[in-house]
């Protein structure tokens, strides 16, 4: 029998699935974090260089250890002791990878990807180029609508990820997003993939589990 938080979970998680595949997208629900990992990995299939869009969601699935093992070529920018063209060379090679592996900050019920970057190369990522795209979100990344979704970020994954990468940001100690002038602020680039782009394979795993920032 389903708590009543799996209930939740599983109500939400599909509604937004179903909103998500409504707008083109392939979607599937993962009730547990193992069976989205099962996921990915069957969706990756015989690709074979994997970009990583710098996501806690995707290190906390344990993918890339199991990705690296069977050969693949792992596109990774956030390596440790990278020199800064080499990171950059990396960033430019998954814009044409085979498979590009992210998550989102936020998915609305009526199902728009919202994120916000620093840089801009996980949304160029996410929009067009890589063979295909897989976006795996967890259940707190779902949210009501775009301002939900623009208030989720500014409050939450905003304050995080800047903390995560030690940036010195004001956020980093009032927790909320300042809409700062900071040379090293991360909020840069918003995009909104309202319907999956003609061109691109997007496939979103909605997790029934919390997952990333």
């Amino acid at each position: 029998m389903q708590t009543p938080k799996q209930w939740y979970c599983e109500t939400v998680g599909q509604k937004v699935v179903e909103a998500l595949r409504k707008n083109n997208f392939n979607a599937d629900y993962a009730a547990t974090k193992e069976e989205a990992r099962q996921k990915v990995l069957s969706l990756v299939g015989d690709s074979r260089s994997i970009g990583i869009g710098g996501s806690v969601t995707i290190k906390e699935l344990g993918v890339i250890e199991q990705l690296a093992k069977e050969g693949k070529e792992i596109l990774d920018h956030t390596l440790p002791n990278l020199k800064p063209e080499e990171s950059l060379a990396i960033r430019h090679k998954q814009l044409t990878c085979d498979c590009f592996l992210c998550s989102t900050n936020a998915v609305t019920l009526d199902g728009q990807l919202v994120n916000v970057d620093g840089t801009g190369n996980r949304v160029g990522a996410m929009g067009f180029g890589p063979g295909k795209v897989i976006v795996v979100a967890g259940i707190n990344k779902a949210v009501k609508d775009l301002q939900a979704a623009l208030e989720r970020i500014e409050t939450r994954a905003a304050p995080l990820n800047n903390k995560r990468l030690n940036r010195p940001n004001p956020c980093t100690q009032s927790g909320v997003c300042l809409d700062c002038a900071s040379s090293t602020r991360i909020c840069n680039i918003t995009t909104i993939i309202r319907r999956k782009p003609p061109l691109t394979n997007i496939n979103v795993i909605v997790v029934g589990e919390e997952l990333g920032y």
